[in-house]
């Protein structure tokens, strides 16, 4: 019943009182459950679907980016959603964004096909994407070259450019790094500069695609949520574990199914 509560926390977004009428329990007991069972979720399986990938694991990223996204030598998309709460007691302004609500961020590097693979959560809605970024371990790792990023390659009839490093892409709200792409300003550019935008922008839509799925998936995005910034980084932080562990399992499942039905081959 506990682990049910909490699908019924994240899934509708009901308050804790109204879980706590529905199962005839305290409030106070609910209030303990849901964030203990969200912490257990996320020990229980961030080894298995969000550790911090290997130098393979980058590469094997990079690859399935340019396979689909037609973008070379990208590790990965970065975005920073916004999610919101009851104004926390106290704390000033610190969590007020540009939107007029108060929100914590979320932090998140997004692969090829739409999974998680780094997130920070908990910066101030107030600090801009690219201040939260340079306050995260990731954005530490990226800045410092710790992240075992694999090695420069050339691109594709670029050979006379030399070895390219493995980048994130990511919008305009980031600072430009030798590591972290992002748009050419203006508006009136250059057909090239045009093209590199375009595609640039359709490989760091995935980050924008999981964060639609998030919210899809667990509709406690799509209200103000009435808990304290400490409990709602754990809700944060199941959900986007659960929504890799959905992705993963659910793929092979049908990759299984796919792989021993007797399909008749398209023409």
């Amino acid at each position: 019943m506990y682990e049910f509560q909490k699908v019924v926390y994240l899934a509708p977004g009901d308050s804790f009182r109204t879980i706590a009428n529905s199962f005839r329990v305290g409030v106070s007991t609910v209030s303990t459950i849901i964030p203990d069972v969200a912490t257990a979720i996320w020990d229980c399986l961030v080894e298995e679907f969000m550790t911090v990938p290997s130098t393979e694991e980058w590469r094997s990223i990079a690859e399935k980016f340019e396979e689909r996204w037609n973008f070379p030598l990208c590790c990965g998309a970065l975005d920073g959603k916004h999610v919101v709460l009851k104004a926390p007691e106290n704390t000033g302004s610190q969590f007020f964004n540009y939107k007029g609500t108060f929100s914590l961020v979320l932090l998140a590097v997004v692969d090829a096909e739409r999974c998680f693979r780094v997130i920070d959560v908990g910066g101030y809605g107030r600090t801009s994407d690219g201040g939260i970024l340079a306050n995260s371990a990731f954005g530490q790792a990226l800045k410092s070259g710790s992240l075992q990023l694999p090695a420069g390659l050339p691109l594709s009839g670029g050979d006379h450019l030399g070895p390219l490093p493995h980048v994130f892409v990511a919008d305009e709200a980031f600072p430009l790094r030798k590591n972290l792409m992002r748009p050419f300003p203006g508006r009136n550019l250059p057909r090239e500069r045009r093209i590199f935008n375009y595609r640039l922008s359709r490989a760091r839509l995935v980050v924008e695609n999981a964060f639609g799925i998030l919210s899809s998936q667990w509709r406690m995005y799509r209200r103000v949520i009435e808990v304290q910034p400490e409990v709602a980084e754990k809700f944060v932080k199941a959900t986007c574990i659960l929504h890799n562990f959905l992705r993963r399992t659910t793929q092979a499942n049908t990759q299984r199914a796919f792989s021993v039905a007797d399909v008749e081959p398209l023409p």
